[in-house]
C-alpha cells in the first residue's frame, strides 16, 4: 500500500468510524435500530476503499465482501441488548462499539484491497 493509499484509506475509516460512533451511540436505547444506517455508512466506506485501489464496485459486491463483518455484527447486538438500553452510558458504550467494528472492517478490507483479494 502507498503512502498516498494509506493516507486515502485513514481518511475513509475514520470519517466511516466517526460516522458509526454518532448513529451507534444515537440510537442505542433501540436494539437494531442502527443496524440499516450502520450498513449504509460501512456499504459506502467499502465502496470508497475499492476506488483507493482503483477497484469499480457494484453494491452487490461491495456487500459480498463486507459479509466478513457479520460476525462482528453479533457481537454488537449482543453489546447493544445487554448494556444499550442504559441511557449514557448504553450510548457510550454503542458508540465505541460501532465505531471500533467500523475501523476494523474498514482496515480489514483496505488490506485484502491491497492484496488483491478482493
Amino acid at each position: 500500500m502507498t503512502e498516498k493509499q494509506k493516507k486515502d484509506c485513514k481518511k475513509i475509516i475514520n470519517v466511516a468510524s466517526a460516522s458509526a460512533a454518532a448513529v451507534g451511540g444515537g440510537l442505542a436505547q433501540i436494539p437494531g435500530s442502527d443496524s440499516v444506517p450502520l450498513a449504509t455508512i460501512q456499504l459506502t466506506m467499502t465502496i470508497s476503499l475499492g476506488k483507493v485501489f482503483g477497484k469499480s464496485l457494484t453494491e452487490s459486491s461491495a456487500k459480498a465482501a463486507m459479509g466478513s463483518a457479520l460476525a462482528s455484527q453479533v457481537g454488537r447486538t449482543i453489546s447493544q441488548i445487554a448494556i444499550g438500553w442504559w441511557p449514557g452510558i448504553g450510548n457510550v458504550i454503542n458508540g465505541a462499539t460501532a465505531a471500533a467494528v467500523t475501523e476494523a472492517l474498514g482496515w480489514a478490507l483496505a488490506k485484502e484491497f491491497d492484496e488483491g483479494l478482493l
